[in-house]
Formats: structure tokens, C-alpha cells, sequence
């Protein structure tokens, strides 16, 4: 399989969240080939070369959009740095602490 079909079944499985099957239904390979070739590329975009040359986290000094900052609900995260969009942490008080 050709790098660029490699990374087409990679974005298209993070995109869609849909399963091996359907993936391999979609670019015609048998199911136990999409999850080996997504690994590859997961394991590319991971692998120390590729993550600490195109990786960059933001600073106090990066510049925040307009949009950002209009955005009434940015007041509660103006000094969160680091934060990825999307990013969901299933986290919970104990019921004893809750409010």
C-alpha cells in the first residue's frame, strides 16, 4: 500500500471514528490490513523525528486570536496553556467533595 493510501486510511479512521470494517469496506483491503497500517502511521507521527519537528506548544508570548478572545467563555481559560482542542479528560470530584 502507498504511503499516501497509508495516511488517506489514517485520517479517514481519526475523521470518521468508524471501524476497521467499514475502513477496509471503503478502500477495498481486507479488515486485518487497516489496522496495521493505521499503527504505522500513528507510530510515524509519534516517533521522536516527526513529533519534535513539527510539534510546537504555545508560550505566554504566543499570540491568542480575536475570535479566541471575544469568545465570552475564554475569561474562565486565559491563562490555560497547553490545552488541545477537543481534548476530553473523563475526571469527577468524589461525591463527598462535590458542591
Amino acid at each position: 500500500i502507498s504511503v499516501e493510501e497509508q495516511l488517506g486510511i489514517f485520517l479517514y479512521t481519526c475523521v470518521t471514528g468508524f471501524s476497521s470494517l467499514h475502513v477496509a469496506e471503503r478502500f477495498k483491503h481486507l479488515p486485518d490490513t487497516i489496522p496495521r497500517y493505521f499503527k504505522c502511521m500513528l507510530f510515524f507521527f509519534t516517533s521522536a523525528p516527526f513529533y519534535t519537528s513539527q510539534v510546537h506548544f504555545p508560550t505566554h508570548q504566543s499570540p491568542i486570536s480575536a475570535i479566541i478572545t471575544n469568545n465570552p467563555c475564554f475569561q474562565a481559560f486565559r491563562d490555560c496553556v497547553g490545552a488541545v482542542d477537543g481534548t476530553h479528560i473523563c475526571a469527577f470530584a468524589p461525591l463527598e467533595e462535590s458542591i
